[in-house]
């Protein structure tokens, strides 16, 4: 009996073993043939990185600021007798906007004047006894006085009716024109904008450390969302004396000539400050840097493989990045498709979709 089931136990550890064996030479060829295989290539776009002239520039955003405006108010109150001003357009120095109501001045101008020639009559009557000693000084004094006063009246009276012409104070672009025919004034009420846009300011910032660089008369310029591909020229007109205590930057204007009245206060612009010289420097396409906490990367691409590289970066020019460190002229780099890759990878390059990169891109409109 014991025999028997030594016999059996026997057989039954052959056989497990056999099938146990079996399995593990399985495993063991499936894990080699897993780790002999290589992964597919990944399909990227590249560019060669190249040398090129880089201008020498500063980089910032801005706003544009009118060159002279005001909004036209009234002086004194009155009734609206004639509206000149047309809203939106243009008008030169002196040329009159509204006319308020002058009817109760006008006539009481006429009766100072008539008053201040009665007063110069005295006066001329006072000297003549005065030189024949019939009369005292005190009564000549009295006299001059009197037309001294008259006379101060009317010019009063004259500046109040001139008030009431409410003219341009300089030439400019009236905005909506507020007022009617008929309507009552108070004093301080708002006629319309004035602005004068041409030539026109725009004001920005720049960091502290970039104030050695910076003098009047220094070239800048200008681009708007609001007409893409157009570039507009100026220069430096101001400094500020002092540095910003909260964000440590310097407060700069540049004007700019502004005749066809395309730019408009208020704009948003993106300024370049123009410095003397180019410099070579290599460029790549913006896309091709990955951004890390650890650093700027980019991969590079030998023999069909692509290897990670650490660069420093030195500003951007539309879809262009400069590169200061990290690359050398000809390298070719993955501009898509790098959130697939590692060191080593295998890669088969595609650029028939790559689109161009450019310093000044412009929308593809279909």
């Amino acid at each position: 009996m014991k025999k028997t089931t030594l016999l059996v136990a026997l057989i039954a550890a052959a056989v497990f073993g056999a099938i146990f064996g079996y399995k593990f030479l399985v495993v063991r060829r499936t894990m080699a043939a897993m780790a002999a295989a290589k992964p597919p290539p990944v399909t990227v776009s590249t560019a060669v990185v190249r040398a090129e002239a880089w201008p020498n520039t500063i980089n910032a955003v801005g706003s544009l600021k009118t060159h002279r405006g005001i909004v036209v108010k009234t002086e004194t109150e009155g009734l609206v007798r004639e509206v000149v001003a047309t809203s939106g357009s243009a008008v030169d120095q002196g040329a009159v906007l509204v006319q308020v109501d002058t009817s109760v001045e006008d006539a009481q101008l006429s009766g100072l004047e008539a008053q201040a020639r009665l007063a110069e009559i005295n006066v001329g009557r006072a000297r003549e006894l005065r030189a024949n000693g019939t009369n005292t000084q005190t009564e000549l004094d009295t006299a001059e006085t009197t037309l001294q006063q008259t006379r101060s009246a009317v010019a009063q009276l004259k500046a109040t009716i001139a008030k009431k012409r409410i003219v341009a104070p300089f030439a400019g672009r009236l905005g909506i024109v507020q007022v009617y025919p008929g309507q009552f004034l108070s004093k301080g009420d708002a006629i319309a904008v004035l602005e004068s846009i041409d030539p026109i300011h725009v004001d920005f910032s720049l960091p502290q450390q970039e104030i050695s660089r910076l003098a009047v008369d220094q070239p800048v310029r200008l681009t708007v969302d609001a007409y893409p591909g157009e570039s507009f020229e100026g220069k430096i007109t101001a400094l500020s004396p002092r540095v910003n205590d909260a964000t440590r930057n310097l407060d700069v204007r540049a004007t700019l000539p502004n005749r066809g009245e395309k730019l408009r206060p208020g704009m948003f612009a993106r300024v370049e400050v123009v410095l003397p010289a180019q410099e070579r420097a290599l460029v790549i396409p913006a896309a091709a840097v990955v951004y890390n906490p650890y650093g700027e990367t980019v991969y590079v691409v030998a023999a069909n493989v692509a290897q990670q590289r650490f660069i420093k970066t030195g500003g951007t020019r539309g879809d262009l990045t400069r590169v200061r460190t990290g690359l050398q002229a000809g390298d070719v780099i993955v501009t898509s498709g790098q959130i697939k890759l590692r060191n080593d990878s295998a890669v088969r390059v595609d650029n028939s979709l790559a689109p161009d990169a450019s310093a000044a891109p412009q929308p593809n409109e279909s």
